[in-house]
């Protein structure tokens, strides 16, 4: 499993090397967590790719899986050093292809920040017949970002 991804994140930023951390946290910053992303967090674990170039980090990667409907979604998002998004990849998709929305909807991420606008109906677009899984995508990003700013020492 750690080559895969460790392949996936290759492939996004050519890094020399890839740094697998894990960090855990207790109750505080989860309920922190949730409440910046507006979204249950299901683990005190996380687990972070950080990809490393010849000047420094070039940004970390994280996998959420979740239910969509009634089936497993992951997703790969990666963070710029900034704190803000490179983007969001559709790993693997359990649910129906009917409900994948476009990849130009994926678009939409890079360069997005922690905000309220980082919502389906702001700065996401609705998804006719994808409803659920937009709903899905945003929140799993929205928790990610909140994630690594707790990971990184910011404030979420």
């Amino acid at each position: 499993l750690g080559r895969v991804h460790e392949s996936r994140m290759s492939r996004e930023w050519r890094p020399r090397s890839i740094i697998t951390c894990a960090a855990a946290y207790g109750p505080t910053p989860g309920s922190a967590i949730s409440r910046a992303a507006r979204s249950k967090v299901d683990s005190g674990l996380v687990v972070a790719y950080v990809a490393k170039g010849p000047n420094g980090p070039l940004g970390t990667g994280y996998f959420d899986t979740h239910v969509v409907r009634t089936m497993p979604e992951t997703l790969l998002v990666t963070v710029k050093p900034d704190g803000t998004l490179q983007g969001v990849e559709v790993v693997a998709f359990n649910e129906p292809e009917d409900y994948l929305p476009r990849r130009n909807w994926l678009k939409l991420f890079p360069g997005r920040r922690l905000d309220d606008d980082l919502a389906v109906g702001r700065a996401l677009a609705h998804v006719t017949g994808a409803t659920l899984t937009t709903r899905s995508i945003a929140e799993s990003v929205r928790r990610v970002l909140a994630i690594h700013a707790i990971v990184a020492g910011r404030t979420p």
